[in-house]
């Protein structure tokens, strides 16, 4: 058979699903949220979304506010009212109904909060300010494993991504409270201005547990000190995309015989890991393994001891009384995200619980809010979006046959998930006890996931039906070692998915999103997994290079967007967003023409299907930010900032310029020779 005719057979795998009928469907769109003063082709986010963003300025208690927080706030009023409807009822001890609401109604008791004020954590603050050496606090270390403890490194077991069936632990890079690097040593005013109020606050937090100003700042000092080292040999977030640099496979002995101060086999054993399933293990970045080695083996045991009480107390301070609460927000939220005010008590209360019992409000929530017609209709568009990407990589004439042939194998291999799972996780074992305190029960639950995810991974295969976000979440995914597309219930509802919105809408939203997700298993790091999910180079090396050289493009196109006077946008770190973008749009456009093209759609409110689709897309980014999130996000975030995720990408879609019209002159206009080209 024919190459090309083998290829055009793999990318339609199965009839495209028809259009539901639109006869009886709205547009989707709201022509308030437009702002038709502003001219399409010179600044296409402002027209389509400038009336949204003046209905709906920043809130207090927000850093960034658009359409899709706005989703994830209608989402925890939603969780909220489930919480708040299991405590006008009875259950019986030990089901996970009496557990969510004994737990949520702890979270919301600022009486019994307020009494226990800061005691919950002042007995391992005490072990740990009578232990006098390394050993002893190595001691308290191990004893805090199975509920969580300090580290300066992160391991975890989780699927190997050369063996793709099957888990391994994997060692990475970890100690830095600021996450990453960037905030300890870059010296840019902004940057220096967080780095001496984290300093500040640090002191503060110790001085609140009850340290004398004195004794807070030399403690201070330790961990800064301690932190400093960290980030000096840490990567940064861009370095952390390539997966290949980071995995770097060892046996346990020689971890061991490398880096012996880190300790991993007692650790892993103090956490529940038999050292049978440590025999073989990943590294992620070396580099850094070598310099915490060197770290930890000169440390004093007041710096070890600091630095431990400065993580316990930081990670607590949110599970506490007022005080300290409000202390954690006056840093994290006023100085590094620019928020004016906090979040009220129910909305905290609410994520802490969703955080650590998500899956089972999950469960709730997915039986009052998502009806089984959602669903079908997501499978209609999913398997429509999957065609159209089928076609466009047949269709590219930089890619040889042969590698087109492995790339239509892996997107005809995805697996989808939708909704919510097929199997709920079992919480029998998990225990609530109203009599013990807010933070001792949070600490209770993270023992409890840390036992389960032991259990469940270690000498066991890959589980390809566990769910990495639960059914309520805002957002969607794709898992390469599962070689997985993931749309949970909670984002299924406008502005992504509208079941009374025609298909110019529902393409123009959630098919782009569904679009994206795909395109992750071809991007820059998406695409060096296969069809099992395992990591090589599967591509004809001019394939290869051809890739790099149109990716390369991108980079370079959004390392000059100016996303503040002072501040480039970071076009390495965000590429593989950028690339889902772009390929979400141009597949989703695709599939749109092919479900419509029997049933052309009608002009609706003087706009036309084409139209409908990119006002769609850009409604879903349509928001307010303040300049502290700007600069946070930038550095941390591997997705652009939403105003460039709309005038960043469109600018390089040719069907845009067509639907409205756009035209040399016009500020946002490429000439199409310039323009960024991929899929």
């Amino acid at each position: 058979m024919e190459m090309k005719k083998l290829l055009l057979m793999m990318a339609v795998t199965t009839m495209a699903i028809p259009s539901m009928a639109q006869q009886q469907l709205k547009s989707g769109l709201s022509l308030a949220d437009m702002d038709q003063s502003a001219r399409p082709g010179d600044d296409f986010f402002t027209y389509a979304c400038g009336g949204w963003m003046k209905a709906n300025p920043l809130p207090a208690a927000y850093s960034r506010y658009g359409s899709f927080d706005r989703l994830a706030e209608n989402n925890t009023k939603r969780i909220n009212g489930i919480l708040k409807e299991l405590q006008e009822n009875s259950y019986a001890e030990g089901t996970v109904e009496r557990k969510l609401s004994d737990l949520y109604k702890m979270a919301v008791d600022t009486d019994r909060r307020e009494k226990d004020g800061l005691s919950p954590v002042q007995p391992i603050l005490k072990r740990l300010e009578a232990a006098k050496t390394t050993s002893q606090l190595f001691a308290i270390q191990k004893e805090m494993m199975p509920a969580g403890a300090p580290m300066f490194y992160g391991a975890g077991i989780g699927a190997d991504e050369m063996n793709a069936t099957q888990n391994i632990l994997g060692v990475n890079q970890g100690g830095l409270t600021l996450g990453q690097k960037d905030y300890y040593l870059e010296n840019d005013p902004a940057t220096t201005k967080i780095r001496e109020a984290y300093k500040l606050h640090i002191v503060k937090m110790f001085r609140l547990f009850g340290f004398k100003t004195g004794a807070a700042q030399k403690k201070m000092q330790n961990v800064m000190k301690i932190e400093m080292a960290l980030a000096k040999v840490s990567r940064s977030n861009t370095q952390l995309r390539d997966p290949k640099a980071n995995y770097n496979k060892m046996t346990l002995q020689e971890f061991q015989s490398k880096y012996p101060h880190l300790q991993l086999e007692q650790l892993m054993n103090a956490k529940g890991i038999d050292s049978k399933y440590l025999q073989t293990l990943v590294v992620g970045q070396p580099d850094f393994m070598a310099g915490a080695e060197k770290v930890i083996a000169g440390l004093s045991a007041p710096a070890y001891r600091d630095w431990m009480e400065w993580r316990i107390i930081n990670g607590a301070a949110n599970l506490l009384n007022d005080e300290a609460a409000q202390a954690s927000f006056d840093f994290y939220g006023k100085v590094m995200a620019g928020r004016k005010e906090n979040h009220p008590l129910w909305r905290r209360a609410t994520s802490q619980v969703e955080g650590v019992m998500g899956e089972a409000l999950g469960k709730i929530y997915t039986e009052k809010y998502f009806p089984a017609s959602s669903k079908k209709r997501m499978t209609t568009l999913v398997e429509n979006l999957r065609i159209a990407l089928g076609e466009r990589i047949a269709a590219q004439t930089w890619m040889d046959d042969s590698t087109k042939v492995n790339a239509l194998l892996k997107l005809n291999t995805f697996y989808v998930k939708i909704g919510y799972p097929d199997k709920w996780t079992d919480m029998s074992e998990l225990t609530i006890d109203p009599s013990k305190s807010y933070y001792d029960n949070m600490r209770e639950c993270n023992r409890f996931w840390n036992k389960w995810q032991i259990n469940h991974t270690a000498g066991k295969p890959v589980d390809k039906d566990d769910w990495y976000m639960n059914p309520q979440t805002v957002n969607a995914y794709y898992n390469p070692t599962t070689n997985e597309i993931c749309f949970p219930a909670g984002i299924l509802q406008p502005p992504f998915f509208d079941p009374e919105a025609d298909d110019a809408f529902n393409y123009g939203a959630i098919g782009v999103v569904i679009g994206h997700e795909m395109t992750h298993g071809f991007d820059d790091q998406g695409r060096q997994y296969d069809k099992d999910g395992n990591m090589h180079d599967w591509w004809k090396a001019e394939d290869g290079k051809n890739f790099t050289e149109r990716t390369d493009r991108y980079v370079e196109f959004f390392n000059n967007i100016k996303v503040l006077p002072d501040l480039n946008a970071n076009g390495r770190l965000t590429l593989g967003e950028n690339l889902a973008d772009h390929g979400g749009l141009q597949v989703a456009y695709y599939a749109l023409k092919n479900a419509t093209k029997t049933q052309a759609l009608p002009v609706i409110d003087g706009l036309t299907p084409e139209q409908r689709f990119f006002l769609a897309y850009a409604g879903v980014w349509a928001g307010n930010i303040n300049e502290a999130e700007i600069r946070n996000r930038t550095k941390s975030d591997p997705h652009s900032l939403s105003r460039w995720r709309v005038n960043g990408a469109l600018p390089h879609i040719d069907m845009w310029y067509e639907a409205f019209g756009i035209k040399e002159g016009d500020k946002m206009f490429i000439p199409k020779s310039e323009r960024l080209e991929l899929w």
